[in-house]
């Protein structure tokens, strides 16, 4: 089961997060941190898959962006890896260059993940939403 899903830059800071399991506020921002930090210091050679304390990481980096998604241990690493990437290409599909709308995003995220569990990876079906949205704005 997905526990969170962060998006990083480089520099540490926390562009988007969502949390599947109840994380109080004032934990959270440690939480990220020592995670950010736990897969920052890491070097490209070495495996996207973190054993971090009573959880899995993985983790992609795409430019300056980093995304991070805690799993329980019966979670398929490889699964949730090739999620990100679709999650990644959605992303790339809707903005084309520049992510702008940072809710756009939270919609696109909530179409592939409900609950911590995968619900959707058709890239067309996760957009439906956003297109209907687009449409009835600029009508």
């Amino acid at each position: 089961m997905i526990q969170f899903v962060l998006m990083v830059n480089r520099q540490g800071q926390t562009r988007l997060s969502r949390y599947y399991q109840s994380v109080a506020l004032n934990r959270r921002a440690a939480l990220e941190a020592d995670v950010v930090r736990c897969c920052l210091s890491r070097k490209k050679d070495q495996c996207s898959f973190v054993e971090y304390k009573d959880f899995k990481l993985v983790y992609r980096q795409y430019a300056a962006l980093y995304i991070v998604v805690g799993v329980t241990d019966s979670e398929n690493e490889l699964s949730i890896y090739e999620l990100v990437h679709n999650f990644v290409e959605v992303l790339d599909k809707y903005f084309s260059r520049i992510m702008f709308n940072l809710d756009r995003v939270h919609v696109i995220l909530d179409e592939m993940i409900q609950n911590g569990h995968i619900v959707e990876t058709n890239k067309s079906r996760i957009l439906a939403p956003l297109s209907a949205i687009d449409k009835m704005a600029d009508s």
